[in-house]
Parts: structure tokens; sequence; C-alpha cells
């Protein structure tokens, strides 16, 4: 006699072979879809297809690289706000005598040039280096993205107005800019800095923008949506943007690292950020004369450099991956 039928939590019923063959192999692959919360991949708990950002999402939770990167990132964040949680110190009060000295009890990493706290400093330092990386970052994106995404939806003169003025900003060196335009600035706040990167980083994230709302806009479902009769606006805020942001995410999330290095190399150079405004370019910069006889002076705040562009460069790697189809 035949087996007797399994039901399903609906009411279907499957009848099985007996013969372990493929029929039953897709009939138990069925039920375990069928009885998964989950269902099968890249859908959402009601079995509906996931969004780009919700599959990217669903990625980045199960990378170690997103991970561990964004862990070191909202410790730094966390630090930058309130350094006092792990630094009781005050990072401009100095100690001639014990200047150079190296690691003690209560000093970590021991005493710079002056014969401040090195850990207390460095610690500090993550404010000023963060805050000029969100900033800048923030700056640029929204700039860049504005021009970008307008030349690339509207075209024509806009367009080949804005090429020729991204070209112009293209031949500036950056250090080189950033010595000339500086060097006359004798405030000590982080704004100049932050200004000086974002006239000089919006070009980039222009293009980028300007590309991707190009090649969104050649979408089947933006001609059906202006075939409707549908207004640019809502074509640009509505079907463009969300499917163009991708890559501007990505290239903004890595430019935030290099601004952060852009910083400490200005600073670095003497027309960054400048005292009393605690910075990990400005203790390397003051450490760099001392790196024979004192080189812990120069390791620390280097090292948190390190770790910190580090880190951005490697959450931006994470999320293009997530982002982008083709390397999934």
């Amino acid at each position: 006699m035949p087996e007797p039928l399994e039901p399903f939590d609906d009411g279907r019923a499957i009848d099985h072979t007996g013969a372990g063959g493929p029929t039953d192999l897709a009939m138990e692959e069925a039920e375990s879809l069928e009885k998964t919360p989950g269902g099968p991949l890249g859908t959402g708990p009601a079995g509906k297809p996931r969004s780009l950002w919700s599959d990217a999402w669903h990625d980045l939770r199960r990378n170690p690289v997103f991970i561990i990167s964004s862990m070191i990132i909202l410790f730094l964040v966390i630090i930058a706000i309130w350094p006092q949680l792990i630094a009781s110190g005050d990072p401009l009060q100095c100690d001639l005598s014990k200047a150079q000295e190296g690691s003690q009890p209560g000093h970590p990493f021991g005493f710079n040039g002056q014969g401040c706290d090195v850990y207390t400093r460095t610690v500090y330092g993550a404010r000023a280096s963060v805050q000029v990386g969100v900033f800048a970052t923030l700056g640029v994106t929204i700039i860049g993205s504005l021009f970008g995404g307008l030349a690339g939806f509207y075209g024509g003169g806009w367009d080949g107005v804005l090429s020729r003025v991204t070209d112009v900003f293209f031949a500036i060196p950056v250090i080189l800019g950033g010595l000339v335009l500086l060097s006359v600035v004798t405030s000590t706040t982080v704004w100049p800095v932050i200004g000086f990167m974002v006239l000089l980083g919006w070009p980039q994230l222009s293009r980028i923008a300007r590309g991707s709302v190009i090649t969104a806009k050649q979408n089947d479902y933006v001609q059906a949506a202006r075939a409707l009769g549908a207004s640019n606006s809502r074509m640009l805020l509505r079907h463009i943007t969300p499917n163009a942001l991708a890559p501007v995410i990505v290239v903004a999330t890595i430019a935030l690292g290099t601004y952060i290095s852009l910083e400490a190399t200005l600073s670095f150079l003497g027309v960054g950020l400048k005292p009393p405004t605690v910075s990990w370019g400005i203790d390397i910069s003051s450490a760099s004369q001392y790196i024979r006889n004192a080189p812990h002076m120069l390791l620390w705040p280097a090292g948190a450099l390190a770790i910190t562009v580090l880190s951005f460069i490697m959450l931006g790697d994470a999320v293009r991956d997530a982002l982008d189809p083709k390397l999934r």
C-alpha cells in the first residue's frame, strides 16, 4: 500500500514515491523552505523579496570585517565625545621634569617633549580627528551629491559647466592647496580645515553621483514613470535618488578615513590644526624630532591614526561588497 500523505501546515499534502530519488529530495527541500520562517534566500519573513538595502544589511551582519571595523569606529566615536571615560588627566597639563620619559605607573604611554602625558593626549586627539573626518565627509557628500545629481539628471549646459568646474578642482594638488590656503589662517578651530576639505573634495563625489544618476535614469521603471506623467522632482526624489545612493555611500565611507589622514598630514606640515588643539597630527609633528631618543612619543598617536584610517577603509570595503550585487 502507498504511504499515507503527509500534510503541510496549510492542509496541503504531497505523495512521497518511497524510492528516495530526486522527487523525494525535492519534496523534502520544499517542505523545509515552507517551514523556514525567513523563506528562501533573498526573501523576508513573509516570503517577500528583500530590497537592496535590507539585503545589504543582511550580508553586513554576517561579515566579520564589518563587525570588527564598526566596533572600532564606535569605540572611537565614544571616546571622541567622552574622552574622560578612559582618560582622567588633562592633555594640556605638562611637567618639564618628566619630558621624554617612558612608561610609568599611571602613565602607560610615557611623556612627550613638553612633559605632557602621551596617553591622555592620544585619547583626546581622537576628538579633533573624528570631528574633521565626519563634518568634512558630510559637507562633501551633500554638496557633491546635489551638484552631481542635478547635472546627471538634467544634462545639457548644466552638465557641461559642472564638468569643466570639476576639471579645474582636480588640477589643484591637495597638499599644495592646503599649504597655500591654510597658511594664512590663524584660527585654532577645526572649521578652516573642514572648509578646505569640502572645497577640494566635493568634485570627486559629484562625479560619482553624476554617473550613478545617469545610470539610474535609464532604467525601465524611470522611463515608465516619465511616460505616466511623473514630474521631474518626483522621478528624482522617488525613483532615481534611492537607487543612486549606493556608490555615493561607499565612496563617502572610504573618504572619511582619507580626510582624517589628510588632517593629520596638514597638521604635521604646520598648516592644519594648531595648538592648543589636541590632534594626532600635531603630536606626530612634535614627536618627529625625538624619534631616536623617545620613539614612544611617535608610536602611540601614529598607531591610533593608522588604526582609525584602516577601520574606515575596511568599513567602506564591506559596505561596497554588500551593496554591489556583482561582488556577491
